[in-house]
């Protein structure tokens, strides 16, 4: 036998083809599969800005296509209230944020403190606390400020953290957890 089918292709070419496909179709965030664990079929993300007054509980993902409309709406939300830039959210982030949710079984909205930041918010932010970082992911629309009432910051942060989809920052002091899609890593306390 010399591994040639009907249709003239190798064994070792059908593999090749098939091992192409599986690369390229896989998401390109690290950990897809903790990832995405408790995001579903369809994503929903629901949130409330105290700081505008505005609330959003928008579905913007169903059976893996992202719904154009709803990721603008999104943005918009999630905007710089300060300067009322808009920046395109990276997508991850967005999921990260619906998976957690998910795990914490809340229906609760996720209060939004801080999504895309400008770098004049960013820079005025930076000069009153040392907390804020000079590169932020913020700035880069990849990361956000979250706090719910009915969970505490450390239950907030241990399903972000499951996730493995990214950054997690506990901040206890001041009630909220940091999500982003970056590095995956966890500080704070």
């Amino acid at each position: 036998m010399d591994g040639t089918s009907s249709s003239g292709m190798t064994r070792r070419a059908l593999l090749g083809a098939f091992a192409a496909t599986t690369v390229a179709a896989a998401p390109t965030f690290a950990n897809a599969a903790g990832f995405l664990r408790g995001a579903g079929d369809i994503r929903r993300i629901r949130m409330y800005s105290g700081r505008t007054g505005e609330r959003l509980d928008m579905i913007y993902w169903i059976e893996g296509n992202y719904i154009k409309d709803a990721i603008s709406e999104v943005n918009h939300f999630m905007r710089d209230w300060r300067t009322d830039g808009v920046k395109s959210m990276d997508l991850r982030t967005i999921d990260i944020m619906a998976a957690s949710h998910n795990l914490l079984d809340v229906h609760e909205p996720y209060m939004l403190l801080s999504g895309y930041r400008s770098p004049q918010t960013n820079a005025m932010l930076r000069s009153r606390s040392r907390g804020v970082a000079k590169n932020s992911l913020h700035m880069r629309g990849q990361a956000a400020d979250l706090r719910l009432s009915s969970r505490s910051v450390n239950q907030m942060a241990k399903a972000a953290i499951a996730c493995q989809g990214g950054g997690v920052g506990r901040y206890s002091g001041s009630n909220f957890v940091h999500m982003d899609c970056g590095v995956v890593r966890n500080w704070g306390g």
